[in-house]
Order: structure tokens, then C-alpha cells, then sequence
């Protein structure tokens, strides 16, 4: 498993696009069968990453565990008491909490890590107060705002390819 930091052109630029974000990237060869599916994490308030990498491992130095966030969305915390230090507190326990677990790749993984955070700071954002899996795969996907070109083509590109090759391959 190969870990990248995140590093654009502007670090404070980063920082503050990624702040109070949950983040997703492509999990090969999974995103690739199944676009919808992928590796997710939770920002800081200063926009550093957080995510469930693996058995009692969470990387919370901006470290994604299979490369550079694609896709973001923003959670509005003007609703949440404590602003920014609730924030951060709950995303710490998670990680904490996440350090003693073993990972599942279907039932407690990157995006249980993200709910159970979420939870943590009794957030209520999307319409969605109590956050599960299930919620934040289907809302990142619908709702998720690419970080570029590439990130799109990194979870459409090699879905599309598949149902092209298949397609033709019927048709033969």
C-alpha cells in the first residue's frame, strides 16, 4: 500500500479547500469495477487528512493510503457549537477509536472511521443526522466535487474501458 501527501502548487491554498472536508479517492482495482466505491478520509480544520489505512492504522499527517484525494465535499459547521475545536476533537477520537480496530473491508473500514467521527460531533449536515457508511459513499459520490480532471478520470476511466471492451465483445 503506497501513501501520498497531498501537495498542491499553494499549501495554504490546500488547506483551506480541504478543511472541514471529507475526502475520497480510487481504490484500485475495486473503483474500477465499481465506481461509487472507494478510499475515504476525513480533513482537519486545517485540511490535514485523516483516514482508516488499515488493521490499527490511521494516517492523520495528510497521508491518504492510496493517493492523493480526488473528490471533496464540505461539511457546513456554522450549525455546530463548538466550531472548529468540536470539530477536530471528534475527528481525533475517531482516530483514536480507529487505532484499536481491526479493518473489514465491508463493515467497519475507511467510511465507518468518517460516520463515526461525524457522529462524534453530533453533526447534522446533507440532510443526514446519524452517518453511516452507506450515507457517505452515496452522498460523496452524488454530492462530491472533483479536485480536477484527472480524479474524474481516475474513477470513470477504467469502468468505461471495461463496458466499451464487453460491449464489443458481445457484439462479435
Amino acid at each position: 500500500m503506497s501513501s501520498h501527501v497531498y501537495e498542491p502548487t499553494n499549501a495554504r491554498a490546500e488547506e483551506s479547500s480541504l478543511s472541514f472536508t471529507i475526502l475520497w479517492s480510487p481504490l484500485p482495482p475495486i473503483t474500477w469495477l465499481i465506481p461509487f466505491i472507494g478510499h475515504m478520509g476525513i480533513a482537519t480544520s486545517r485540511g490535514v487528512a485523516c483516514d482508516f489505512q488499515g488493521p490499527y492504522s490511521v494516517g492523520e499527517r495528510g497521508r491518504m493510503a492510496f493517493g492523493k484525494p480526488t473528490r471533496v465535499l464540505r461539511v457546513d459547521i456554522s450549525s455546530l457549537p463548538g466550531g472548529a475545536e468540536q470539530w477536530d476533537r471528534a475527528v481525533s477520537e475517531a482516530n483514536s477509536e480507529y487505532r484499536t480496530r481491526m479493518h473489514n473491508i465491508c463493515c467497519d473500514n475507511c467510511h465507518s472511521h468518517v460516520a463515526y467521527a461525524l457522529n462524534s460531533m453530533e453533526i447534522s449536515a446533507y440532510g443526514i443526522r446519524n452517518w453511516d457508511m452507506v450515507k457517505l459513499c452515496f452522498l460523496v459520490f452524488f454530492k462530491g466535487r472533483f479536485l480536477g480532471v484527472g480524479g474524474f478520470v481516475a474513477q470513470f476511466l477504467p469502468f468505461s474501458l471495461l463496458v466499451v471492451i464487453i460491449v464489443l465483445v458481445k457484439t462479435i
